[in-house]
């Protein structure tokens, strides 16, 4: 939120997409807080109460299609992760380790091309 106000940006009624980790009441009250709209899926273990667990499901399946576009960026940073010389920074300068980010994509797409033919 910080870097938003700072951008003069305004995300009211904005998605934010978390992991079941961060199901918990006080980040669904910062979410609410701050007028986004919360994506996580619901972590079954903690809820005892079949009817709670229920109504958090039902929640969850109105925006269940953006939870799935999560997977798409995590896969991205896993693949980006197969390129030591991301993982690690060895270069000092900005401009030469983002070349290096735009090969790696290059090369990520490149294979998703190659995939699909």
């Amino acid at each position: 939120m910080d870097i938003s106000d700072l951008l003069d940006l305004d995300v009211k009624g904005s998605y934010i997409t978390l992991d079941a980790g961060f199901d918990s009441m006080r980040n669904k009250w910062l979410i609410d807080f701050h007028k986004l709209v919360p994506v996580i899926k619901p972590n079954r273990r903690r809820t005892k109460n079949q009817e709670l667990l229920n109504e958090k499901l039902d929640r969850f399946e109105e925006v269940k299609h953006i939870y799935k576009e999560r997977y798409k960026i995590e896969r991205l940073f896993a693949w980006e992760d197969t390129y030591r010389k991301l993982v690690t920074r060895y270069e000092k300068l900005q401009c030469t380790h983002m070349g290096f980010k735009y090969l790696a994509y290059s090369m990520i797409n490149l294979r998703v091309f190659l995939d699909d033919s």
